[in-house]
């Protein structure tokens, strides 16, 4: 029987979700842990290559240092793991989001993905659309 891509794929994710520290809800929404480095050590690679993010685009509230590493993730797992229109949501201090993907697309040889982070402040909901794509080190990369 012929596995292929599809058959590779689905342990590499079910791996990733699990070691990442998401959960999924009972609503079908990915969730991430409660630390503010959702189980990664640091910064890494991966969210400096995100520049910010669509979170830094969204000018109604100034993240804390912890939620906007916990935004920075939620961003990263939706590009790298949630199946397209999947939220991933995220919980701060006084802030929330959901960072919705579609389906990934190409782009000459780059796999790129459009998607949206909605925060939630004080009951008010704004929403930042844009698209990403992998660049050749493997990390994802905002389109300007």
């Amino acid at each position: 029987m012929k596995t292929g891509l599809r058959g590779a794929f689905f342990p590499l994710l079910l791996a990733t979700v699990t070691v990442s520290g998401c959960t999924t809800t009972s609503s079908g929404k990915t969730a991430l842990g409660g630390s503010a480095s959702g189980g990664l050590s640091g910064p890494g690679a991966y969210i400096t290559a995100l520049q910010g993010g669509l979170v830094s685009r969204n000018t109604a509230t100034q993240l804390s240092k912890a939620d906007m590493q916990r935004a920075l993730e939620a961003e990263y797992r939706a590009l790298e793991a949630a199946p397209g229109g999947q939220p991933v949501v995220w919980q701060g201090k006084g802030v929330s989001g959901s960072v919705v993907a579609a389906a990934p697309y190409q782009v000459g040889s780059q796999n790129c993905r459009q998607y949206s982070h909605t925060l939630t402040v004080e009951g008010r909901e704004t929403a930042t659309r844009g698209a990403a794509c992998r660049n050749p080190e493997g990390a994802w990369t905002p389109l300007s």
